[in-house]
């Protein structure tokens, strides 16, 4: 395990014991590359090491470089409101092919107790009011972000990310979610 996982692990652990988390909706918000999506990945593990299980849902499955924020109803439809009546989750997520997204096959997951969804927007406005748990994820600089999402996702996307980040700025501004979320990191 490296540094840097070895830290969220440490955070994540923090949390599952600190915030006693046993059911309910989660969001892991924050900017590209800040390490949501790490830190998701071991709340799960620290979750499931306590006995909690959860299913973990990344906004990255619903966004495309073109639509960055309003395929939301489709994540409400399929997974929030699945959640709510206690219904396993049914969904297409995007399967990017060469940079390009595409509605992906249906993916059937079993309804848990907790559910996290992680991503930019996972904390929006508009669920806010649902959450049981929100937490915000700053990360480093706005270049060390741009530099490991890259790293991710290869060159050809610097300029998709780029945009994101220019995206991010105007979103975050507006909707507020770092205010609303604890800031963990």
């Amino acid at each position: 395990m490296d540094d840097w996982t070895h830290r969220w692990a440490r955070l994540a652990d923090e949390v599952a014991v600190r915030d006693g988390l046993t059911a309910g909706l989660i969001a892991i918000d924050g900017r590209s590359g800040s390490g949501k999506s790490t830190f998701a990945a071991e709340l799960v593990r620290a979750l499931a090491d306590r006995g909690r299980k959860s299913v973990l849902i990344s906004t990255d499955e619903f966004a495309t470089w073109d639509d960055p924020v309003s395929w939301w109803p489709e994540l409400e439809r399929d997974v929030l409101r699945a959640f709510e009546r206690r219904h396993d989750y049914v969904y297409r997520p995007r399967v990017w092919v060469d940079g390009v997204p595409e509605i992906g096959p249906s993916v059937w997951i079993r309804w848990q107790p907790l559910l996290i969804v992680e991503g930019v927007t996972a904390a929006r406005r508009a669920v806010a009011d649902e959450l049981t748990a929100a937490y915000w994820i700053d990360g480093p600089s706005a270049q060390e972000r741009l530099e490991r999402t890259i790293m991710r996702d290869g060159e050809p996307a610097r300029r998709h990310l780029a945009a994101w980040q220019q995206f991010e700025d105007g979103w975050f501004a507006v909707d507020g979610a770092r205010e609303r979320c604890r800031v963990i990191g």
